[in-house]
């Protein structure tokens, strides 16, 4: 995972640089447009019912599965940018959370 993460993170540094986008790719912008993005995503979902959620119409999955690729591009970029290893920080996050959010019981509702 974080060889295949470390190559998209390339791939998307040498795309910008090839369409001299890298003066645009500032925290700030980035971090905005990785919201537009994720509300893009939520308008698939917006007014339907939980039980509707769960997409099943291959064309739909099909688009939001680019919003997601979207929101993953510009999530990796912004890292990338920020000098942050995702995976590490993914990886001391839940461990946070882990001490944070223990396994229940099982007697819990």
């Amino acid at each position: 995972m974080t060889g295949d993460l470390e190559s998209i993170k390339d791939e998307l540094r040498d795309f910008a640089r090839e369409r001299c986008w890298e003066k645009f790719h500032s925290p700030k912008n980035l971090s905005m447009a990785l919201i537009v993005e994720v509300a893009e995503l939520v308008e698939h979902f917006q007014w339907l019912t939980e039980e509707h959620s769960y997409v099943r119409n291959r064309s739909k999955v099909k688009e939001i599965s680019y919003e997601l690729s979207d929101i993953l591009m510009y999530l990796i970029r912004l890292a990338d940018i920020l000098d942050i290893d995702l995976i590490a920080a993914y990886r001391e996050k839940m461990e946070i959370n882990r001490a944070k959010y223990p396994p229940k019981s099982g007697f819990e509702d």
